[in-house]
């Protein structure tokens, strides 16, 4: 592949996650097509390079601190769709919801999902679902296949970036009748109520599905789930019988309560990840996974979110999600159980030494912190919580054995 010139900011820039809690200063290189990646990855100073999407990560894993940070928003494009196959390949830095905003009048929506999170760093940050392959660069400058199922391919969903720059990816992608779900909302009086409810035997396994449980107050569980609608189940009269595929241009609830799709429009049919503070406001976004049947340390780290003297009440409710199959890959975060996530204000007091007790918790349950929103991990508790670390770094070492890709966390933490 030829080496083209890439687009260079003129001095080192300072870059945080969304988290604003850990800047650092790094060469910021823009490229806009994979051969001018290619460049910046062989021209990278001795410290090293990292791929960035749109810095939506709480951490700092999308940060090089002295080194090259190559912004991929630019590689947006969709190169093709196989619609007999169901497959369709895209750029990395393709925002999510604007690829499924693309499909959708075709009457598609891609597996993995839709958002503001581009595919390169949704797959860096462990999110795999529908990815059938990937086109990798290497520290070498040469661009590979990596195909579900390789252990490349799991090493590098949930991988941080350490194994290469994704340049794209082919998604699954499925089929819809209309540009709407079903949203239904149920309260339980606490968490308790809650974990029966997702633990009983006929519980559906619903495709999205989140609770808030509140950490302040009553102790309260809001479970919303949603559903696709069908071209049948549209009420009639709604003017979606018309156009079942159009963008709604209303960004709240409609007849029957309807909304669009995920990602669609401006609706969120789940709470979204935003910390709610305000811009420019510094928080610590803390996520945790915990194995099924450790419900009761689920239930002792909520409780001890909600303590009086909490420093995590300022993040008012926490985020629970049932999970229902392992991560592949050695750095996977998912694990069957259950995900908790809650935003905390930066400046709460004692909140440094709380969060080292909920990861003393966490590792204890055999459970684990989400590295691509870490910002403060212990190193000492990262083999206890990825016990396959070990098979990472040989892997790593094998492919890159100069460490061309590093990071801010790989630093941080020996990765």
């Amino acid at each position: 592949m030829a080496v083209e010139p890439l687009v260079l900011d003129d001095d080192f820039v300072p870059l945080t996650g969304a988290g604003r809690t850990a800047p650092s200063l790094a060469l910021l290189a823009r490229p806009r097509s994979a051969a001018e990646a290619t460049g910046a990855v062989l021209r990278r100073g001795p410290r090293g390079a990292v791929a960035r999407g749109r810095g939506r990560s709480g951490g700092d894993a999308a940060q090089n601190a002295g080194g090259t940070v190559l912004d991929l928003a630019a590689l947006d494009r969709i190169r093709g769709l196989d619609q007999a196959a169901g497959l369709v390949v895209c750029e990395a830095g393709t925002e999510l919801g604007a690829l499924a905003r693309a499909l959708l009048p075709l009457g598609l929506q891609p597996r993995a999902g839709a958002g503001p999170w581009t595919v390169g760093g949704a797959i860096a940050s462990g999110y795999g679902t529908g990815v059938a392959a990937l086109e990798l660069l290497g520290a070498d400058g040469e661009s590979r296949t990596v195909r579900h199922g390789e252990p490349l391919f799991d090493a590098t969903v949930g991988g941080l970036g350490l194994t290469g720059v994704v340049l794209s990816a082919t998604l699954a992608v499925r089929p819809v009748e209309t540009a709407y779900l079903r949203e239904r909302t149920a309260r339980f009086r606490d968490v308790d109520a809650l974990l029966a409810h997702w633990t009983g035997g006929g519980a559906p396994r619903e495709p999205y599905a989140r609770a808030r449980v509140e950490l302040a107050g009553r102790g309260r569980a809001f479970l919303s789930t949603a559903a696709p609608v069908p071209y049948a189940g549209l009420p009639r009269g709604h003017r979606a019988r018309r156009a079942p595929l159009a963008l709604p241009s209303f960004p709240g609830v409609g007849a029957g309560g309807l909304r669009p799709l995920p990602g669609l429009a401006r609706a969120r049919v789940l709470p979204a990840y935003g910390s709610g503070f305000g811009p420019g406001a510094a928080f610590v976004r803390y996520r945790c996974a915990v194995p099924e049947g450790r419900e009761e340390a689920l239930r002792g780290i909520l409780a001890l979110l909600a303590g009086r003297r909490s420093p995590a009440r300022g993040a008012r409710h926490a985020r629970v999600e049932r999970v229902y199959a392992d991560g592949a890959g050695p750095l996977a975060f998912r694990v069957r159980g259950w995900c908790l996530g809650l935003d905390v204000p930066a400046g709460a007091p004692g909140l440094g030494r709380f969060l080292d007790v909920l990861d003393e918790r966490v590792a204890a349950a055999g459970g684990r912190v989400c590295l691509a929103e870490d910002a403060r991990l212990r190193p000492a508790l990262l083999p206890v919580m990825y016990p396959r670390l070990a098979a990472f770094r040989g892997l790593r070492a094998a492919l890159d054995p100069g460490s061309v890709f590093r990071s801010d966390l790989s630093r941080r933490l020996g990765l």
